[in-house]
């Protein structure tokens, strides 16, 4: 049984339903680490990911953080459809006064063993929204254009990899696929400056809705 987590207040809980609802689109089948050490809940999301540590495919990492109404310590990896479950439970009801989140039991997944720097930021300046939005159009393009309906399994996901892996620009060595995963999963604003970061390796992009984190790009 993993420790149970009450969010803030009906918002909170509405803004994580939208949350894992957009990631889930990215993956329907979808997993969810969440984390908390205190007062604050961090749920990380994986919408492109190698199949297994050995892989040289990109693993892209979704962050968003919300305010929990009591400290709590919990790290578990669970289905996005069943914290989706819950929280819509808890929202159709009326009565509801305590945003308490109870889940069974943690998985495992292969990117939930990447884990980036949590310190050791430095900031890169930042990249305005309306270019990572033409990045990600591009991508799912030449992704589009470079899958036939026939090509699957290991030959789409290595091509997949391929695209989403690149660098957009040698300077910052974002990959094409942060951008991806910064506007699927909702986190772009118009015309914002989004924060990019880097430390150990990783960059990270992060904007007034919540952070895409990923190992900096070695292809251009």
């Amino acid at each position: 049984m993993i420790n149970p987590f009450v969010l803030a207040d009906e918002q909170t809980a509405a803004d994580m339903q939208a949350y894992l609802g957009r990631a889930k689109r990215l993956d329907p089948d979808g997993l969810v680490r969440l984390r908390a050490f205190g007062a604050v809940l961090a749920a990380y999301v994986a919408p492109i990911y190698s199949g297994n540590l050995m892989d040289s495919g990109p693993t892209v990492l979704g962050l968003r953080t919300c305010e929990l109404a009591e400290p709590a310590e919990l790290d578990a990896l669970v289905p996005i459809a069943s914290v989706q479950e819950r929280l819509a439970k808890l929202l159709s009801d009326n009565e509801t006064v305590e945003f308490k989140i109870q889940l069974l039991e943690t998985q495992r997944a292969p990117w939930a063993g990447i884990s980036p720097p949590r310190q050791g930021w430095e900031s890169l300046g930042s990249i305005n929204e309306s270019r990572l939005t033409q990045i990600a159009r591009d991508g799912i393009a030449e992704v589009a254009a470079s899958l036939p309906e026939s090509v699957g399994g290991p030959i789409a996901a290595r091509i997949r990899g391929e695209i989403w892996g690149r660098g957009i620009d040698l300077e910052s060595r974002v990959p094409t696929g942060a951008a991806f995963a910064a506007a699927g999963l909702g986190f772009l604003t118009e015309d914002e400056e989004v924060g990019l970061y880097s430390a150990e390796g990783w960059v990270r992009l992060s904007s007034e809705h919540g952070h895409v984190l990923a190992k900096a790009a070695t292809k251009f």
